[in-house]
């Protein structure tokens, strides 16, 4: 007789496609399945629920599929608490340690469903015990003595509903097109930017060099400069081109206005770079009145926070540029919990980076002229992002006008 074992699902399990994404994982990986019991909700807002049997050929296999299962939602039909293990050393994990989703998740601790704060995908669980608190702990955090989550019992992951009636923003929910009337597109991205913002929550943009280098430098500038933008995640390029075109009018040597080389212009970013050194940092060139406008200029203005995370082919790197790669992931980390809803343009690495911290309810928008960039993000994990195969230079620009548009209307 093959191993079995039941497992339970509710919510709107149909509308959001759950049950198929079930029944073909299931499927797919080898096992069968059987539906117990199957109640349909009949309201819009009544919910449905299912309790199957799933076998497969060996335990080995069952368990993969559950643990599959498990990340869609399914949990067993009585839930004890959760195994906990003392990490035995820093950033050392217990065997069998539990390895989170991006979805909002609970763990059993003492009969009680304790919510997991600041979760995000591929990092760890930590119950405090004497504050009775279960906190998502990425691997480098890890401390010895930690009280770690082993196993998938008394672990309850939520997976994202779809409601019946579509909203704005799941009109391409998780799918990459560059066959649609981008204006339309880019309309429906600035109604969700203002609704966000009217809810009082935050909006990050992920920008990489190309937004100088493409002419929509001055577009962002503006966003910032009218409050939309609300921390500015990005790498030691950005800052520096974008430094480069305010002092020069070039950016990597060229002309931005007219994209023509400029003689000797290939040393711009460097000559930008070595009088931010003079300055001592961005903020102080703005102060000294070095720096005058562009991105990082607007940002000391309005005061919006920026996180630069250096990488190994910069030039210099800026003063303020974060070189150290931990300490990057924790800066960033300190402004994700807040936000809303991120724009990504025009950088595959920085946008992975920041999409791997966020929780799938944050709304997500991956802009890149490389249709690969913008699936390669939602593959890794970040399925919540739709995405929007554009140039920066003409993304950006008719985002702000979008903006000020509805803001006038």
């Amino acid at each position: 007789m093959e191993p079995c074992r039941e497992i339970e699902l509710e919510g709107h399990i149909i509308d959001s496609g759950v049950m198929t994404l079930v029944f073909d994982r299931i499927m797919d990986m080898g096992g069968e399945f059987e539906i117990l019991t199957f109640n349909v909700g009949k309201q819009k807002t009544d919910t449905s629920y299912a309790h199957l049997r799933v076998t497969a050929p060996d335990d080995h296999l069952l368990d993969a599929i559950l643990s599959e299962l498990h990340r869609l939602g399914a949990r067993a039909p009585e839930i004890g608490d959760v195994t906990l293990v003392p990490a035995e050393g820093d950033r050392i994990l217990p065997k069998g340690f539990y390895s989170t989703t991006n979805h909002p998740t609970f763990v059993k601790y003492r009969d009680e469903w304790l919510p997991v704060e600041r979760i995000e995908m591929d990092c760890h669980i930590v119950v405090d015990e004497k504050e009775v608190r279960a906190i998502c702990t990425p691997i480098a955090k890890i401390k010895a003595g930690d009280a770690v989550v082993v196993s998938e019992t008394g672990v309850r992951v939520v997976y994202p509903e779809r409601p019946r009636k579509v909203s704005t923003f799941e009109f391409m929910h998780g799918t990459v097109s560059s066959e649609r009337p981008s204006e339309a597109l880019i309309a429906k991205i600035a109604r969700e930017i203002l609704r966000s913002k009217r809810k009082g929550e935050k909006i990050a943009l992920v920008g990489g060099p190309a937004i100088v280098h493409t002419g929509a430098a001055d577009a962002l500038a503006t966003m910032i400069r009218e409050g939309y933008i609300d921390v500015l995640f990005a790498g030691n390029a950005l800052a520096t081109h974008d430094i480069e075109a305010n002092l020069f009018g070039t950016s990597l040597g060229m002309n931005v206005k007219t994209g023509t080389l400029v003689t000797g212009g290939h040393k711009h970013h460097i000559r930008a770079i070595s009088e931010i050194m003079r300055a001592g940092s961005i903020k102080n060139a703005v102060d000294q009145a070095l720096v005058t406008g562009g991105i990082m200029y607007e940002c000391v203005k309005k005061d919006v926070p920026f996180v630069l995370a250096g990488s190994i082919r910069d030039d210099g790197p800026l003063p303020d540029t974060i070189t150290d790669v931990v300490e990057a992931q924790d800066t960033m980390r300190r402004h994700i919990h807040d936000l809303g809803m991120v724009v990504m343009v025009g950088t595959l690495l920085h946008s992975i980076a920041v999409g791997n911290c966020l929780p799938s309810y944050v709304k997500t928008v991956c802009v890149d002229i490389n249709p690969a960039s913008v699936t390669k993000l939602m593959d890794r994990g970040t399925m919540q992002a739709i995405g929007v195969v554009s140039d920066a230079g003409t993304f950006l620009p008719l985002l702000c006008e979008q903006l000020e548009k509805l803001e006038n209307c």
